[in-house]
């Protein structure tokens, strides 16, 4: 392929459409963990048991997490067969639609169980589609970026999930507050979720004309023969060469712990009556705003920072932050010193938490090549996310009712972090010096040359 044929690079357009998704996928999470915890008990399941009805709707918010996984597999054997921007496109349409389909739902008292089924089917299906978003969107802006730019053009997906988790809040608990509780259950909880349709309107038009990546249009001429593995089972390929990477993207993953410890986890253990901590809702409702705006301002200058000095300083610089600022944070929660509380919180979730969320996408992309890049990914971090969505509950079940168990909570926090920075410093150095035609092969780039038969038909 000459320079004249290559398929020119739009980092801007790719980055736009990285972040337009990750809001909407963030969006549609954190508004469905508000209405699962507030408003789903009491319009999708019996009167009688409030407990039972709560536990049963916070179930269905856990289904996503078993449907990322698998979807994983799907996902990324699409994304390495078939393009990227077919993904991008795909995950988009099925999570807003889904989305959109939940507020058209009727209740348990209009269709009996049939209401709560229809819930967890449209669940999995949000699962499903957020198996492929991040792990597409960061594909696709980092092989569309310029060499020295990769970490920042790909940090736009992470400042995506910072911005969807501002938007959610901004637009449930105006509502919340405005409407009488039984306007809120006949009508109101729907609004915020046939308002997603916006964003999907939005999302597709910027997704349609998106260009697939020049690195993936040059793997696809590079096996128009067809004699690859990669060219009929990607992920044949990944387990079969790259298992190193895909471990340890989950085990770096674990990170995503520290961050579900502080949505959910420090939320209940600062306002819950069982704890008697007594901080109010509003204030830590407050923190998580405050701390995903400035989020929102660090996340591209620690990624400019990872193009300069490279991914492992600040990787794990932000990782043993982290590890440090949990404790701190819960230690503060656990005084019930308010003001303490808002101002490691944001320390933490704003600013160092926002190191190693800044530069795992890029770095996750340099750990493979591009034949296998979205199946690595996606299937690497979907399965360590998934673990980090039951933080929450092995956090309760740690804490076990009693609020000065907080430290081994912390411990196990701390922990997590100190995993994901042995799996990161584990990994190849330099790699935001390698061309991005080169990342990922080492010495894999025989294996990725070579014909490969596997049986297996296309």
């Amino acid at each position: 392929m000459t320079d004249q044929d290559t398929p020119r690079r739009t980092p801007k357009k790719a980055a736009l459409a990285a972040w337009s998704g990750s809001a909407l996928e963030y969006y549609d999470l954190a508004i469905y963990g508000t209405a699962a915890a507030l408003v789903f008990p009491k319009i999708f399941f019996p009167d009688g048991n409030a407990s039972a009805a709560t536990i049963a709707s916070l179930a269905t918010f856990g289904v996503a997490y078993v449907a990322r996984p698998i979807g994983s597999f799907f996902m990324g054997h699409i994304g390495d067969r078939l393009g990227r921007k077919k993904v991008m496109v795909g995950t988009l349409l099925l999570m807003g639609i889904s989305t959109f389909l939940v507020g058209c739902l009727p209740t348990y008292g209009q269709v009996g169980l049939i209401a709560p089924a229809l819930l967890v089917l449209l669940r999995l299906l949000q699962g499903l589609s957020a198996a492929g978003e991040q792990a597409g969107a960061n594909s696709m802006s980092f092989e569309h970026a310029p060499d020295d730019r990769r970490g920042f053009f790909t940090s736009f997906t992470l400042s995506g999930t910072q911005g969807g988790q501002v938007l959610a809040p901004a637009v449930f608990l105006p509502l919340a507050a405005v409407l009488p509780e039984d306007q809120l259950l006949a009508w109101g909880w729907r609004i915020p979720f046939l308002l997603s349709a916006v964003v999907v309107l939005i999302g597709f038009a910027i997704r349609r004309t998106l260009d697939e990546t020049p690195e993936f249009e040059a793997e696809g001429l590079k096996k128009t023969d067809m004699t690859t593995a990669a060219s009929h089972t990607p992920l044949a390929v990944l387990f079969r060469y790259h298992w190193r990477g895909v471990l340890r993207v989950f085990f770096a993953a674990f990170i995503a712990m520290v961050n579900t410890t502080f949505q959910v986890f420090a939320l209940n253990f600062a306002t819950s009556d069982a704890y008697g901590i007594g901080i109010s809702s509003t204030l830590m409702l407050w923190l998580a705003i405050v701390a995903n705006l400035v989020a929102i301002a660090t996340i591209p200058f620690w990624a400019r920072l990872s193009d300069r000095v490279g991914r492992k300083p600040v990787f794990v610089s932000g990782l043993l932050g982290s590890a440090v600022l949990v404790v701190a944070f819960l230690a503060a929660i656990s005084a019930g010193n308010a003001p303490l509380v808002f101002v490691l919180g944001v320390a933490l979730a704003g600013v160092v938490y926002s190191m190693p969320n800044a530069v795992w996408p890029a770095t996750y992309a340099e750990y493979f090549p591009t034949s296998v890049r979205l199946s690595g990914m996606a299937v690497g971090t979907q399965f360590g996310f998934a673990l980090a969505g039951f933080t929450p509950t092995i956090a309760g079940w740690i804490m076990a009712g009693d609020a000065g168990n907080w430290w081994k909570v912390a411990a196990f926090a701390a922990g997590a972090c100190v995993i994901s920075a042995i799996a990161v410093l584990t990994g190849p150095s330099n790699t935001h010096r390698v061309p991005t035609r080169e990342v990922g092969l080492g010495t894999a780039r025989r294996v990725e040359t070579r014909p490969v038969t596997v049986g297996v038909a296309s």
